[in-house]
């Protein structure tokens, strides 16, 4: 089954799409990548989830990729002893480490780890920045704040800490037994929440080795500061502007969103754009003309892919958002202009033989008008760095491995298709590169692709063969 578009569509699982019928339905409504969120639900849970999507995927013989996301360390103040609080403009309110339960002038704040990054001025977000305080004075095991704005306060209600870098780990517990669990399923992404320096990236490359590809998602100012840093240690980037919208002014957020946009596209890095995207059809059949301009302004600004959260997680209408989403990302795709800012906002390419060969490929292509262009690839290295030029012809990914046509799921413009074998000489790959066009319809007899593979075959990293092929 061919997407007839370049930008990919994630969607989130949950109890509206948690059915064979449905997530069967959501993959022919456009779905590429499905999103577990571990956030919400049990193991057993996003076990059936997988099952069911392995099942869609040997159905209709497409691989497709499943991104598991980590809840990461949810900040949270504790109980309060008589229900929700008010808190008023000025006043005083203590945060501390003490278990008792609070009230107007206090409450607990279990996380030992925000004290230690406390100063005074440092401002303090609470309820998604419904309300906001202000450091006075701080210890190892309290805070003693003004409120700044106020508004009702309930337990548990999450905190945050927009202007430092927080000594701790993007895993906590339940995260590590998530992992663990996701990988012996055999996700294919996982999404790394709360990330804050490149160091992150790091720690989750050590306890996932090459069983996942890590995506970073961006939601804190910290995150921006190391922007570069990040890109260049991740295998993709999410823009994530839930959260990514209570820790900066909310004007900021699409100036944010283009910066990280422009820096994957630097490195060749897949970037998703998420959240509240089509926001108002988790309740409605269509969405706002706002919202379908979002889409939009994501799809011509050169984003791998878009993202479905309530949406299709738990939404009324989780099928019609996903087919809203393909009829944007055609739409946008179909302007004339949509070329037009692609090519002017292509990056030049790295000094390296692959990114060469790429860049080359996409010149070749444009001038040859080739139907496809044509990437062999063990590991996803080249059809990766292919997706990086956004060339004018479809990328028909040719793969000897199921788990690497996978991982290509969330990649702009790539067509993965699985053969039986390794591939051991360019005779072989050029017959295959034909056979395949054919056989998946991107070109017909007498028709030119262009391939491109790296030699030795089976070696990641080494693109340097680029050939102009006329289909018998």
């Amino acid at each position: 089954m061919r997407r007839s578009r370049n930008a990919k569509i994630i969607a989130t699982l949950g109890p509206s799409s948690s059915s064979p019928t449905m997530i069967r339905a959501l993959f022919e409504a456009g779905v590429d990548m499905f999103r577990l969120n571990f956030s919400h639900g049990s193991h057993d849970d996003h076990r059936e989830r997988f099952r069911i999507i392995r099942e869609v995927e040997r159905e209709v013989g497409r691989p497709v990729g499943i991104l598991m996301d980590l809840q990461g360390p949810k900040l949270r103040v504790g109980k309060f002893a008589d229900g929700p609080v008010e808190l008023v403009r000025d006043a005083r309110f203590r945060l501390d480490l003490d278990p008792v339960a609070g009230d107007a002038s206090r409450v607990t704040l279990p996380h030992p780890e925000i004290f230690a990054a406390l100063a005074a001025g440092t401002p303090l977000l609470l309820d998604d920045g419904k309300i906001r305080l202000s450091v006075e004075s701080c210890g190892p095991d309290f805070a003693e704040t003004r409120v700044v704005v106020g508004g009702r306060l309930s337990e548990h209600k999450g905190i945050n800490v927009p202007s430092v870098i927080l000594p701790m780990s993007p895993f906590t517990p339940r995260d590590r037994r998530d992992l663990a669990f996701g990988l012996d399923m055999g996700a294919d992404w996982v999404a790394l929440s709360f990330v804050q320096r490149p160091e992150d990236i790091d720690e989750a490359r050590a306890l996932i080795g090459d069983r996942a590809l890590v995506m970073a998602k961006m939601e804190k100012p910290a995150a921006i500061h190391n922007l570069d840093a990040i890109v260049a240690r991740a295998d993709g980037i999410m823009v994530a502007r839930g959260d990514l919208g209570v820790e900066m002014p909310p004007e900021q957020v699409p100036v944010m969103q283009r910066r990280i946009v422009r820096a994957c596209h630097r490195e060749g890095k897949p970037v998703v754009v998420a959240t509240q995207m089509l926001e108002s059809m988790t309740s409605a059949p269509v969405p706002t003309r706002a919202e379908a301009s979002d889409v939009a302004t994501a799809v011509y600004e050169g984003a791998d892919a878009v993202m479905l959260s309530a949406e299709s997680a738990s939404g009324q209408y989780p099928r019609e958002a996903v087919a809203m989403m393909e009829s944007i990302i055609r739409g946008v795709e179909a302007d004339p202009h949509y070329r037009t800012l692609a090519d002017a906002q292509h990056e030049e390419a790295r000094t390296t033989h692959a990114d060469a060969i790429c860049r080359a490929l996409r010149h070749v292509a444009r001038q040859i008008s080739a139907k496809a262009t044509v990437t062999y690839t063990s590991s996803g290295f080249t059809s990766i760095r292919a997706a990086r030029e956004r060339p004018v012809a479809p990328i028909l990914s040719i793969t000897p491995s199921v788990a690497t046509a996978r991982r290509l799921a969330p990649v702009w413009g790539v067509h993965s298709v699985v053969i039986a074998e390794e591939i051991e000489s360019e005779a072989a790959m050029t017959k295959v590169a034909c056979d395949t066009a054919l056989a998946e319809r991107f070109a017909a007899p007498g028709d030119s692709i262009v391939v491109t593979a790296g030699i030795p075959f089976g070696v990641a990293g080494t693109t340097n063969l680029l050939r102009i092929v006329a289909l018998p």
